[in-house]
């Protein structure tokens, strides 16, 4: 007999059994239980939400032969075909392969079949932003216009490479990353039916680790279990998921925090000879970094130990939120540069020398912030001394006087801020916001940027310091895109496009088999061919 994997084994077989997308499933039954289907659906969000499985579920609801309050029931002759893919009538087609112009039009004369057996001819289309661009020409006619007998069920976690027109004619529906209870208290239940036996703290561990992906959750516990098969604990789930030592880690990034050279040198010289990985080496260094200003920010961590937090407590009260995100921009954009390079060892010490270098760094709020806030203290200040002490009638109004050309000045600074930059006030209340939500990576993003108004439904979000991969990431990810959009329609009343704009020039980082750039530094660099 053949091993199922475990998230194959468990997966939901009705809406009542999914976790952490009641929005989308109370909605789906509901509209089975009134008979008002659409003729096409768009799922969309992160892997491992839910996306194919609620498709299939729908696809057995539509056509089972005993539907029970918007729920298949798996057990009539439809269901157990379409369960064990024998239904022809239930199509599953994998946009990444299937992407040309012939594919989809082999499906456009198909729908014009009536079904075999079911009710009607379901097509569910997977990763459909993989699609050529004439194949969503092909498919957009019988998109608009589908048959009565046909439904089409498209699923990506990019929509916003699917063409308008595609989207404009699906209902839509956005999977959002599911809650670390909602993980734990699944990853329970697979638990006792599948015997296996682990730590509380191990199934906190693998949620996090999860980043709300049910299925990466479940495939995590499937390793681990597979590993141990008589109690899984924190230790070894940190070791089997290769969650890498912090001595390395925590000593680079306290040698770049003091500005120590040489013992961030030492620590390279010592990763390098026990044969780890730079690239990846760098990537748990910015990641470190990026918990430094989380616990900073918000004094809160997971995946550490207390004596793990101790340390990063330490490093965090050393330094500033500033100087923390220009490392991270500086360690983000080392990694580009390591992308290039054939020698990535002297790619590597050249970067950490330079975020070790002290630097100047910069305010991002502007000099107009910094005189309304003086001018804030201060008629403060006025308005405590009238409200607490008792002056002489001359004093009383000379404080009033002083208060009186105060307001004026401020309302004079103000409006000119609002005549000149209303765009930019606008923008600092989203970061902000966003800050307060602590939306952390987000925010961190976004602190240091420049908003331009394109037109009135469409900004471009200006990277002084250049568009790194790491902000690249975290702009790409649906939710946090969402997130973004959501707060400046809070505020602005508007569903604003988003466009970026990088406002560094880049230039292909150049090859280089020499130290050259680095010299008159005084410091001594092992060359090593990678």
């Amino acid at each position: 007999m053949s091993y199922t994997a475990l998230y194959r084994n468990f997966r939901p077989l009705k809406f009542s059994d999914m976790v952490g997308q009641e929005h989308i499933t109370r909605t789906l039954r509901n509209q089975l239980i009134s008979d008002r289907v659409g003729h096409a659906y768009l799922f969309s969000g992160g892997r491992g939400t839910g996306k194919t499985t609620s498709a299939k579920i729908l696809a057995r609801a539509v056509n089972c032969l005993n539907p029970q309050d918007g729920e298949p029931c798996n057990n009539c002759e439809i269901c157990k075909e379409i369960l064990d893919g024998s239904l022809t009538d239930v199509v599953e087609m994998d946009a990444a392969s299937n992407n040309s112009v012939e594919d989809i039009r082999l499906i456009r004369d198909e729908v014009n079949f009536l079904p075999t057996k079911a009710k009607y001819r379901v097509y569910i289309i997977d990763e459909v932003h993989m699609l050529s661009a004439g194949a969503f020409n092909a498919l957009l006619k019988t998109l608009e216009e589908p048959p009565e007998h046909v439904k089409f069920i498209l699923a990506t976690t990019e929509p916003q490479k699917l063409p308008t027109t595609i989207l404009s004619r699906c209902q839509r529906f956005d999977f959002k990353r599911i809650s670390e209870q909602d993980i734990i208290k699944r990853l329970k239940i697979i638990c006792t039916e599948s015997n296996i036996k682990i730590d509380e703290e191990a199934l906190e561990i693998i949620a996090v680790l999860s980043e709300g992906h049910m299925r990466d959750a479940i495939s995590i516990l499937e390793r681990c279990s597979q590993e141990n098969a008589e109690n899984i604990t924190v230790n070894e789930v940190k070791q089997l998921v290769g969650l890498p030592s912090l001595e390395y880690i925590n000593k680079i990034a306290k040698g770049i925090l003091e500005y120590n050279v040489i013992e961030s040198l030492e620590v390279i010289d010592d990763v390098v000879n026990d044969g780890k990985d730079l690239y990846n080496f760098l990537w748990e260094i910015i990641k470190y970094f990026k918990d430094i200003l989380v616990y900073k920010a918000t004094s809160n961590l997971k995946l550490y130990s207390e004596n793990e937090i101790e340390e990063i407590k330490k490093l965090a009260d050393i330094t500033e939120e500033q100087r923390l995100l220009n490392i991270i921009y500086q360690l983000s954009d080392l990694e580009n540069d390591l992308k290039w390079s054939s020698q990535k060892t002297i790619m590597f010490q050249t970067g950490i020398i330079k975020a070790c270098r002290k630097e100047y760094t910069f305010d991002s709020n502007n000099s107009d912030n910094s005189n309304n806030s003086n001018l804030e203290k201060r008629l403060e200040n006025l308005e405590n001394k009238i409200s607490n002490m008792k002056f002489e009638k001359n004093q009383t109004v000379k404080i009033e006087n002083e208060k009186n050309s105060f307001e004026t000045v401020k309302k004079q600074t103000i409006s000119k801020e609002q005549n000149v930059g209303n765009i930019s006030d606008i923008w600092k209340k989203v970061i902000d916001a966003l800050k307060r939500k602590g939306k952390i990576r987000l925010y961190t993003s976004l602190i240091n940027t420049k908003i331009n108004e394109l037109n009135d439904l469409v900004w471009e979000i200006e990277f002084p310091n250049g568009l790194t991969g790491f902000n690249q990431k975290i702009l790409e990810d649906p939710n946090n895109k969402s997130e973004l959009i959501k707060e400046i329609f809070n505020i602005t009343g508007k569903e604003m496009h988003l466009k970026y704009k990088d406002g560094k020039k880049i230039s292909n980082p150049q090859d280089t088999n020499s130290a050259s750039d680095i010299g008159g530094l005084g410091i001594d660099i092992n060359i090593i061919d990678n």
